[in-house]
Formats: C-alpha cells, structure tokens, sequence
C-alpha cells in the first residue's frame, strides 16, 4: 500500500506540472485570437475526443454508467470544469492574475473539510503545517500584493476556489465505482456540452484551420495539459487522500513559474525561488513516512 500511495503521490506531481505547463500553449491560442472560454472549450472536446477513443480500442464496456450514478459527472462536468472556469476568468476580469491566483488556492482548505465530512479524512497537524507551507509559497511565488478587490472579484475568486477543489470530491466519488477513464470522459463530455452554446465553436475551428501554430498549440493545451494532467490526477486519487492530493497540486504554480523564467525569460526573483522552496518543503513533508512524523 505504501507503494501505491508513492506512485499515486508522483501521478499528482506530474499532473500538476501538466497544468503548470499551460502557458506554453494558452499564450500562443489568446494571440491566435481564441478567448479563454474557447481555450477552456478546445481542452474539452481534445480529451473527450482522446479518451473516448482510449476507451473503444481498451474496453467499450467502460462507457457504460448507470443513470442513477449521472449526478457524480454533473459534478465533475458542470461544477470541477464549467463553474470554476467561468468564476476563474470573471476573477482575472475583476482582479490582479495574483490575486486570482491566490483566490484559486483556497481550493485546498475546501477539499481537506470537505473530505473529513465526507470521507472522514484526519486533518492532522502534518496536513495544516504542509498546506501553510504550500499556500504562503503561492502567495510568494504569485507576487501578490494587497491591494482593494471589488466584492464580486472576491465573491468569484473564492467560488473559483471551491470549484477547482470539487473535482477531488467528486472525482474520489466517482472512483469507488468507476474505471478512472469512465470518470474523465463523461467529465468531459458533460464540460463540452454546457460550453458548446457559448463558446462560439466555428470561430474557434477557424482560428485554429487557419493557423499551424494555433493548431499545434491546441493540441498541446489539450494533450499535455488537459488529458494526461486530468488522467493522471484522477488515477491518482484511487490511492491517495484528497486532501493530501490537493496540497501536492500546489506544485502547479512552481513549475508555472520556472516555465515562465526558463522559456519566456520572465525573472524568477529571490521572492519567488522563496517561494517554490516553500511548496518543495511542503511536497516533501507531505510524503515523509507516517513512522518519521
């Protein structure tokens, strides 16, 4: 079990770094002329269209689901994808990226009450010494300053945050019946589908015929950090606490940042390398032998 749990703890890093990753691919998409929500949009139908057809060629009988269980992919869809998405970038409109940002990581508390209610989690003292580590990292590595934020930014950054930390829940639900690419696809499928009528589809399609680099990036947005990141997150939570999973998705804004200085040449200050020593730390302390702690 301590070996499952190792494994499920590297799945969850390397998701993260997935979705560290994603400026590589949004930055070229948004000056191609995509909008975030037709970014969120293409990262959709590539991973329905992506795992469905993982799932037709390794067990068709993974698509079967029972009606009754339908509400666990109206979550993961409709609550993990769509709301966060559009409370995140509403957040970005109204706010600094920093204190989107920083609004966004409140995930992580949600996720460890949700699952002490839920799954009768501990939240023990190692948990909350690794979450203030990870989010005083964050802050760190953001650059946030305090500064006035409108209520509604407020208001939408911390629904942003409940969104993001609903897919543990759900996704954890889910995984106590389901096959982990059962759980993605029809997270997927119901995300595609509530975003179809406003994401303006021919547009986008457009955009990305018409343009190599888009099309390249679109697929790397949808590939490298929608499918592989959500494959390997959801198959991590089979083995891993949600809580636990959420503290070690804080490795996210890391990687995002030393993407930022190594590819885009953006300075990485004394602030922020204080920062990602920080979330490290917490990573490390997170996975240290319950017999050393």
């Amino acid at each position: 079990m301590k070996n499952k749990a190792w494994v499920s703890a590297a799945m969850i890093l390397a998701a993260a770094s997935g979705w560290g990753l994603i400026g590589l691919f949004s930055r070229p998409l948004g000056a191609a002329g995509l909008s975030s929500l037709q970014m969120t949009f293409v990262r959709s139908v590539i991973t329905v269209v992506c795992m469905g057809a993982l799932l037709a060629v390794k067990d068709r009988s993974l698509f079967r689901v029972e009606p009754r269980d339908f509400w666990i992919f109206l979550g993961t869809g409709l609550v993990s994808i769509v709301f966060f998405n559009v409370c995140y970038f509403t957040t970005i409109r109204l706010a600094t990226l920093s204190a989107a940002s920083i609004l966004l990581y409140t995930a992580p508390f949600f996720v460890m009450l949700m699952s002490a209610a839920l799954f009768k989690e501990k939240i023990t003292a190692v948990k909350l010494a690794a979450l203030a580590l990870a989010f005083c990292g964050c802050v760190l590595v953001s650059g946030f300053a305090s500064g006035a934020i409108e209520p509604r930014g407020l208001l939408t950054g911390i629904g942003a945050g409940f969104g993001y930390a609903t897919y543990s829940i759900f996704g954890k639900a889910a995984l106590k019946k389901y096959h982990t690419f059962t759980v993605i696809f029809y997270t997927f499928v119901v995300s595609t589908i509530c975003l179809a009528p406003f994401a303006h589809a021919g547009e986008a399609a457009a955009v990305l015929a018409g343009s190599g680099r888009a099309l390249a990036a679109a697929l790397g947005l949808g590939l490298v950090s929608t499918f592989g990141p959500y494959l390997f997150y959801t198959a991590g939570l089979e083995h891993i606490e949600a809580g636990k999973a959420s503290v070690l998705a804080f490795a996210e804004p890391m990687v995002a940042t030393l993407v930022g200085a190594v590819v885009f040449n953006e300075r990485l200050g004394l602030r922020s390398a204080a920062g990602i020593a920080l979330i490290f730390a917490a990573i490390v302390l997170l996975n240290i032998p319950k017999e050393k702690t």
